[in-house]
């Protein structure tokens, strides 16, 4: 299986940065896509950002031209770059991975355990 650990997470001021990261560990044949979702209390959890490993990217329309995505595969890690943050931006951010665990089984979605970004006003 497929371990995620996010990192990243705090307190920020609106108009802030934050950087979030996510490695994956465990016993994979290979990792497709990663990206990251996010849930705020009361919400409904949505896409933030995907990136395959390829290097194609999408984004969110909430996030679009704030947040970039990018991908260390040797490192099969993930890195969400959020700028100009706002309150409505504070959620549970969830990384996400698309992983081929066997040679001959199908691909699987593995969650982490989140990480919390506050952003004041």
């Amino acid at each position: 299986q497929v371990q995620l650990v996010e990192s990243g997470g705090g307190l920020v001021q609106a108009g802030g940065s934050l950087r979030l990261s996510c490695a994956a560990s465990g016993r994979f044949f290979s990792i497709n896509a990663m990206g990251w979702y996010r849930q705020a209390p009361g919400k409904q959890r949505e896409l933030v950002a995907t990136i395959t490993d390829g290097g194609t990217t999408n984004y969110g329309d909430s996030v679009k031209g704030r947040f970039t995505i990018s991908r260390d595969n040797a490192k099969n890690t993930v890195y969400l770059q959020m700028n100009s943050l706002k309150p409505e931006d504070t959620a549970v951010y969830y990384c996400n991975a698309q992983a081929l665990i066997t040679l001959f089984s199908s691909d699987y979605y593995y969650w982490g355990q989140g990480t919390q970004v506050t952003v004041s006003s």
